[in-house]
């Protein structure tokens, strides 16, 4: 089975690579092989970026004691720069894309319209959704979770540095389980960190499937995307 419509999350640490902070360009122009490659098969792609790699909301106020909102809006000004170095690096490849965000900075990215997002990917643009939901309090799984809805996608498939979710943290314990398939209520009973539970309980609510997979393993999102056994698949 071929997925039509997807939407990828992607974390900020992910772009991160081996490095301390910021963007690798190594590793997004890998990212951005990838996502092209599933492009080629026709599938329309929308992208939601977190923003870890250079400001993280939440610590950042559990920390130095930044306004937890104050904070959030910063993180989602990080989602910005994110998708804006995605964006250049598809340009580079010849691949079409366009930024939405969910705050409005005219100058720089389009606001959020879902219907010009519904047509672009239609013409088989990567719509790449910056700034979150445009709300502090809410996290960009959330906000995966949510457009992803909003797009009619077939699933959300958020790309990680593991090859799926396992029963505990497999960097250190070797025993660790990696699972093939879960239930949304596993996956937030067991506390599994899969996405925040907000996120997973709008997904099991509205019955939007989930594939957590590595982004860098090469080939991993082409092959989730035409329904090969890839990362943990949880749904319903």
């Amino acid at each position: 089975m071929t997925y039509k419509r997807v939407l990828l999350k992607l974390s900020g640490e992910a772009l991160m690579g081996d490095d301390n902070y910021g963007i690798n360009r190594a590793v997004i122009e890998r990212v951005v092989s990838e996502i092209a490659e599933v492009t080629k098969l026709n599938i329309e792609m929308a992208v939601v970026i977190g923003g870890g790699n250079i400001f993280r909301g939440m610590t950042s106020s559990d920390n130095n004691q930044i306004d937890r909102a104050t904070a959030d809006y910063m993180g989602m000004l990080a989602t910005v720069m994110n998708a804006l170095a995605l964006q250049d690096v598809m340009r580079h490849r010849g691949l079409e894309s366009r930024v939405q965000s969910a705050l409005r900075i005219d100058q720089v990215v389009e606001p959020y319209i879902r219907g010009k997002a519904m047509r672009y990917l239609g013409e088989g643009k990567v719509v790449i959704f910056a700034a979150g939901t445009g709300n502090p309090f809410f996290t960009t799984d959330t906000a995966a979770a949510l457009r992803g809805l909003e797009m009619n996608v077939d699933i959300v498939l958020k790309g990680t540095k593991v090859d799926g979710v396992y029963s505990s943290d497999p960097k250190t314990n070797p025993d660790a389980k990696r699972y093939q398939n879960l239930s949304f209520d596993e996956a937030i009973t067991k506390n599994l960190r899969v996405m925040d539970a907000t996120a997973l309980t709008l997904c099991r609510d509205q019955k939007l499937p989930l594939n957590v997979f590595s982004i860098f393993k090469i080939g991993a999102l082409k092959r989730v995307v035409i329904g090969e056994d890839e990362g943990t698949l949880i749904r319903v």
